[in-house]
């Protein structure tokens, strides 16, 4: 029987802002654009992740996978079209779906339904009462999506995943087998936009072990102001 290879580590990206990012808005399956900040998030995290894992090994090789949302997938662009890369799109990837409360902000949500709303900021499952997708389908369809794609290439491959922060979430839940299934609700923080998680192979007789070796990680602009008002230092003359 043929051992099944598999890449050696997977970065999970998740997409720079969108209006509906600024606005508070919650987007799930809706197909937002990157906004002007969010084109430049991506870009500066493009460049990063090149620096950081490409150009320091020469020799290893990258597959790179996003969601169809454009939002996705446009970050996916900005890091892979300098290397010359195709993207592929996985319909997989896709942010979870939050049903009838697609669309709206905090603070309508707030005034409609507060106690829902109010669950779900504490991750009691609110929202589940408005037709959302479960933390648990969400993130199966993410770990599926990832058993596939590190299947396709060998241990000399780094796989780069551009996705969304809840569906980034979820999936990590799942492959790591934590979330609220457990008696008290065990998560990890939200991704901001345009970071990224990185797991390596564990390197044992499952393929699919994975070692978290980092979370929420940003180009070191993101720990400034810059981050979310690029333009404010250039009108200052900084």
């Amino acid at each position: 029987m043929t051992a099944i290879e598999t890449v050696r580590s997977i970065t999970l990206v998740r997409h720079g802002r969108t209006s509906y990012n600024l606005a508070g808005r919650v987007q799930g399956s809706i197909d937002i654009p990157l906004d002007d900040v969010g084109l430049w998030q991506a870009r500066q995290t493009g460049d990063a992740l090149r620096r950081l894992y490409v150009e320091r090994d020469p020799g290893a090789r990258q597959l790179v996978v996003a969601s169809d949302l454009r939002r996705a997938s446009r970050t996916a662009h900005l890091f892979a079209d300098p290397l010359g890369l195709e993207v592929h799109t996985d319909p997989r990837l896709r942010e979870r779906s939050f049903g009838d409360w697609e669309g709206m902000s905090g603070e309508e949500l707030d005034a409609q339904w507060p106690k829902d709303f109010a669950l779900w900021c504490r991750g009691l499952g609110g929202e589940m009462r408005h037709h959302a997708e479960s933390h648990e389908h969400a993130g199966t369809r993410g770990v599926e999506a990832l058993r596939d794609w590190s299947h396709r290439a060998g241990a000399s491959t780094d796989l780069f995943v551009f996705s969304h922060g809840a569906l980034i979430e979820n999936t990590l839940q799942v492959l790591f087998g934590i979330g609220s299934a457990l008696p008290d609700f065990v998560s990890v923080t939200s991704m901001r936009n345009a970071h990224w998680a990185r797991l390596v192979n564990a390197g044992l007789d499952d393929p699919d072990r994975w070692i978290l070796v980092d979370y929420n990680h940003g180009p070191a602009l993101a720990d400034t102001e810059l981050w979310e008002n690029p333009t404010r230092h250039a009108a200052d003359g900084q």
